[in-house]
């Protein structure tokens, strides 16, 4: 009994980890792909509309069934946040992202993208969803994992440094159309693509921190999530039709376009944002952003791996400066819920445990006139008297409690 409780408490306390890394993981495999289909001429903007219509008719079914009893009254309020996040979400984040995607590089916008820890971290203080206090271990830990994460994604960004050759990518020979070709882009297009990917991770911080208000009045979070992507589809929509006036951009068939927003609309929309919603519930903003750092190094050998995409060595360098401060967030965290979780189990420990062998301690302040009259009189000379007294009464009654089961032991033995 003592093992399975262990281990339901340890996978208890690992699933926030493992949902997250998961999702990384989800991430990854959805800028491969996406890579590939906007290689081959499909608009972002159409692309957008595509992935939350499929993440829409994916979780709204479960949301209806499984929630229909639970899904809390919609009021003026939520109706408004909601709207913000499908625009933060869904149409900002997502479009400014692939149009930085097509100035720059994947590798150049997955390693910027990875300022998205500093900035929830930064938008949670401001918005005291965050506490900083500087004296303590585990608010510099944050902080300065922080750091470490931006300075290492921008060591990856300025410095390339030799190619590190990889066994598998000798043999790996992928189609032309696959291949991102960044060799014409302008200085003025690579600093307008870095601008617009900073703007998507703003909005995407931003996202992180009004979910986590909005989950903790509207609880149905399956409804929540359809909410957001149906919304997010509607306004991109709209978008997609005042910046595509070609008719033949809404066309796609049964090829990598409509995988590419299958994939990412059920995969790192629809499961994506319910599952890092219950995470936040649970965790926090920070705790969920602070794994974005993962995806990029997932895409870098996924991508060497599958596209025979070349890695530098200052790209290995700034992943493990990216690790390295991924882990001194995630301490800090821990060490914060495990605070947290002392200070709400405190309280249950004082009422008492009623267990064999165990001695409780009942005060009855309502009979006990002298205490009543010592604590309005407010002595400290008898409330120091009336300490000494219960502890030397305590001890005594201790005493005769473990006399008493030693006699009686002896004559059990007898």
């Amino acid at each position: 009994m003592e093992n399975k409780g262990c281990f339901s408490s340890f996978l208890q306390s690992s699933t926030p980890y493992i949902a997250m890394i998961s999702l990384q993981f989800g991430y990854a495999g959805m800028n491969i792909i996406t890579k590939v289909s906007l290689n081959r001429g499909m608009s972002h903007y159409v692309l957008v509309v595509y992935r939350h219509a499929f993440a829409t008719a994916a979780i709204a079914p479960f949301a209806l069934v499984i929630e229909r009893k639970v899904r809390p009254r919609i009021t003026l309020m939520m109706v408004m946040q909601i709207f913000v996040l499908g625009l933060l979400g869904p149409v900002i984040d997502q479009n400014f992202y692939y149009a930085g995607l097509k100035f720059t590089s994947p590798t150049f916008a997955c390693a910027l993208s990875n300022i998205l820890p500093a900035m929830t971290f930064v938008m949670a203080v401001i918005c005291r969803m965050e506490k900083v206090d500087m004296k303590k271990v585990r608010c510099q830990a944050k902080v300065v994992g922080t750091v470490v994460t931006v300075a290492g994604a921008m060591l990856m960004t300025l410095y390339k440094g030799p190619i590190i050759e990889m066994v598998w990518s000798k043999h790996v020979h992928p189609r032309k159309s696959f291949v991102t070709d960044t060799t014409g882009t302008t200085e003025g297009d690579w600093l307008k693509g870095s601008i617009l990917v900073i703007l998507a991770t703003l909005a995407w911080a931003a996202f992180f921190v009004l979910q986590a208000v909005t989950m903790k009045k509207y609880t149905a979070q399956l409804s929540l999530t359809a909410l957001i992507c149906f919304v997010g589809t509607l306004q991109s929509i709209a978008v997609t039709f005042v910046m595509e006036h070609k008719p033949s951009a809404w066309t796609i068939g049964w090829d990598m376009n409509l995988l590419a927003a299958a994939y990412a609309g059920i995969v790192t929309s629809s499961l994506a944002y319910y599952v890092q919603g219950l995470v936040m519930k649970k965790r926090g903003p920070v705790f969920a952003s602070a794994f974005s750092p993962l995806m990029m190094i997932i895409v870098a050998i996924l991508g060497s791996f599958i596209l025979a995409e070349k890695i530098f060595l200052g790209g290995i360098l700034g992943g493990i400066l990216i690790v390295a401060g991924l882990y001194s967030v995630l301490w800090g965290k821990f060490k914060e819920y495990q605070e947290n979780k002392l200070a709400k189990e405190i309280p249950e420990v004082i009422k008492g445990v009623n267990a064999p062998g165990s001695i409780m301690i009942i005060e009855d302040i309502e009979s006990n006139d002298d205490v009543e009259m010592q604590k309005a009189n407010n002595k400290p000379h008898l409330s120091a008297l009336w300490d000494t007294t219960v502890n030397a009464t305590t001890a005594v009654i201790v005493l005769l409690d473990e006399t008493t089961l030693r006699a009686s032991e002896l004559a059990t033995k007898q």
